[in-house]
């Protein structure tokens, strides 16, 4: 898992995704939010959990992220599961689309963080997991697990 820069600060992350995906390829891109999604997003009201990104009409889009209502909004709120649009290069956009299109690929935002005052989401390329790929992951965190506490006790 990637770790976040210190001048950084992680406001959301999806660890569903690790799970249920093999990411295979990392992107930054911005987001283009609103003045009460920003205020709540800076207070960590939002949620990734089954949130995906896709490109339609050749611009990026995060779907399905949850941005709770700003708590001191008025009737001016922003509606929490609306589709936010995703700032990437054309290069990018282009490359994305192509192999989500061909390979069979998904797109997940991995986390969402503040950058020098500017909010962005990490965006990972990713395959699906079958069950027995999620069974072989877990076996092998397990005796990964196992051997540090081997060698914990070995030092005591």
């Amino acid at each position: 898992m990637s770790t976040v820069a210190p001048q950084t600060k992680l406001l959301a992350s999806n660890r569903q995704a690790a799970h249920n995906f093999f990411l295979l390829e990392r992107f930054e891109a911005g987001l283009a939010l609103t003045g009460t999604e920003v205020k709540s997003a800076r207070e960590g009201n939002l949620q990734l959990k089954d949130s995906y990104a896709e490109v339609r009409r050749g611009e990026a889009w995060l779907i399905d992220a949850h941005i709770s209502p700003y708590s001191h909004g008025n009737r001016a709120n922003h509606d929490p599961l609306r589709d936010r649009k995703l700032l990437l290069h054309r290069r990018e956009i282009d490359k994305l689309l192509g192999k989500t299109r061909e390979k069979g690929l998904t797109l997940i935002p991995t986390r969402i963080y503040l950058k020098a005052g500017r909010i962005k989401c990490e965006l990972a390329l990713a395959r699906a997991k079958k069950l027995h790929d999620k069974r072989a992951a877990e076996r092998e965190r397990t005796t990964q697990a196992e051997a540090r506490q081997a060698l914990r006790a070995r030092r005591s």
